[in-house]
């Protein structure tokens, strides 16, 4: 059985109106398992080109017996149901459009309440591609995108400070934050601290406690 995997992902971080981190990373490789009677063996490179593909091979036809032949099976493809678009999240903004974005969501929060004196916001995308292909010759293959975006804000009143957060994403582009779902973010995070400014310590120490009859505990 072999095992193809290929992922890019980024993200970025806003904070008092300055992107103050960003990190962007490439994962690829392929894992391989030989099975032969009981004995299971694994391999990994994370190379994918025909000599290392054919070097992790090699070290798991180790297990086989020696001599043994067994016929390969004919490749099937299968189709399986598109749940989400192939879309490449990493390349559907340009750097300055993400960080125009996480602007966008910043202003949104501030404009909700003057009570808020700090927001950080931040977004990730990853664009991931695997492909299967079985020892019975099934083969398949899937392209994953995922973003993610959060807003965590900080409110003041007479000398109290609370937080709140929201946020939300899904396996799509970048294009799926728009205005109104950063505006319904910034609402949701803002509510959130404001309500926190106003709570009450919950009543604490010993408390008299009634049961009904039987096993009510």
């Amino acid at each position: 059985d072999l095992y193809f995997q290929y992922s890019r992902s980024e993200s970025w971080g806003l904070e008092e109106g300055q992107v103050k981190s960003g990190n962007f990373s490439i994962d690829q490789g392929v894992g391989v398992r030989a099975v032969s009677g009981e004995k299971t063996a694994f391999a990994y490179s994370d190379d994918i080109h025909l000599p290392a593909l054919e070097q992790a091979a090699s070290a798991t036809r180790a297990i086989a017996a020696l001599g043994s032949e067994q016929a390969t099976q004919v490749i099937e493809h299968r189709q399986a149901p598109q749940l989400y678009l192939p879309q490449d999240p990493i390349a559907s903004l340009s750097a300055d459009a993400k960080v125009k974005l996480l602007e966008r969501l910043e202003s949104f929060a501030r404009k909700t309440d003057s009570r808020v004196t700090q927001v950080m916001a931040s977004i990730a995308g990853e664009y991931e591609v695997v492909m299967i292909a079985r020892h019975d010759g099934v083969m398949a293959a899937d392209v994953r995108p995922l973003v993610r975006l959060s807003i965590q804000v900080i409110t003041e009143q007479d000398g109290r400070r609370e937080q709140g957060s929201a946020g939300g994403g899904g396996r799509f582009d970048y294009s799926y934050f728009t205005d109104e779902v950063l505006q319904d973010y910034a609402r949701k995070a803002v509510h959130q601290a404001l309500t926190n400014l106003d709570a009450r310590p919950a009543p604490a120490g010993s408390m008299t406690v009634v049961l009904g009859a039987g096993w009510p505990g």
